[in-house]
């Protein structure tokens, strides 16, 4: 005869890990995933899920609010308006009409495309400074596609330069970003750090690129002359 079974062993299981979310737009619910999350008690998986269903509750809101900051730095952001201005007289326009805010699925702050334009992924955003380094980050893209050719499919050179150009000129390793946002609490060849580390992700993340190695390798194949090229800038702008 088959052996007994407890209650709980008998208990059917729905086969879905607890992850620690808790379902549910109204207050409570926020308050106690939060206090999950502070506490440990949601998994990675959980805290993706909140993540997804926040960003999908304040769409309009992000989405709204981007475009108002996006309109802003058009008209009065520096390096905006030199970026804008710098693209323009090599035959591009980046406005309002073609640097779009929308809600991202993926964990990304933008993008460039040569023949739809910029996005910005609103839901990433977190404040105007944050909007204004990525703007940035995607200008000098389009600056480098009209003025070098720069071949985005199939050429892994040509994409690790434009990123470490991208990182090192937006502003968005600045020491003041790196050591307040993202921990990084070096003292000295920061910014160089900062730039080496997110141009390997990003061409580590191209479909013709092997691994984290093979990335890191064209990388530094490119380092020294890109790194010195600050066009169209005289310097380092921040």
């Amino acid at each position: 005869m088959p052996e007994s079974q407890s209650p709980s062993t008998a208990a059917p299981s729905s086969g879905k890990p607890d992850t620690g979310y808790i379902p549910g737009d109204d207050t409570w619910s926020q308050f106690r995933n939060i206090y999950r999350i502070l506490t440990g008690k949601m998994t990675s998986e959980g805290i993706e899920q909140f993540r997804v269903a926040r960003d999908d509750r304040n769409e309009a809101e992000d989405c709204k609010r981007c475009e108002e900051q996006r309109d802003f730095l058009l008209q009065y952001s520096p390096i905006v308006r030199y970026l804008s201005d710098n693209i323009k007289q090599l035959g591009g326009d980046l406005h309002s009409h073609n640097i779009y805010c929308r809600r991202c699925t993926d964990r990304k702050g933008g993008g460039f495309d040569p023949e739809y334009g910029i996005l910005i992924c609103a839901n990433e955003m977190k404040d105007q400074g944050h909007l204004e380094d990525t703007m940035a980050h995607e200008m000098v893209h389009a600056y480098d596609h009209l003025r070098f050719k720069v071949d985005w499919t199939n050429n892994l050179r040509h994409a690790a330069c434009t990123e470490i150009r991208a990182s090192s000129l937006s502003g968005e390793c600045r020491w003041s970003r790196e050591f307040f946002r993202r921990g990084q609490w070096k003292l000295t060849q920061q910014h160089q750090e900062c730039v080496r580390r997110r141009a390997i992700l990003s061409v580590k993340a191209r479909p013709t690129c092997r691994d984290e190695e093979h990335a890191t390798q064209v990388v530094n194949e490119v380092w020294g002359s890109c790194f010195r090229d600050t066009r169209p800038f005289d310097e380092i702008y921040r």
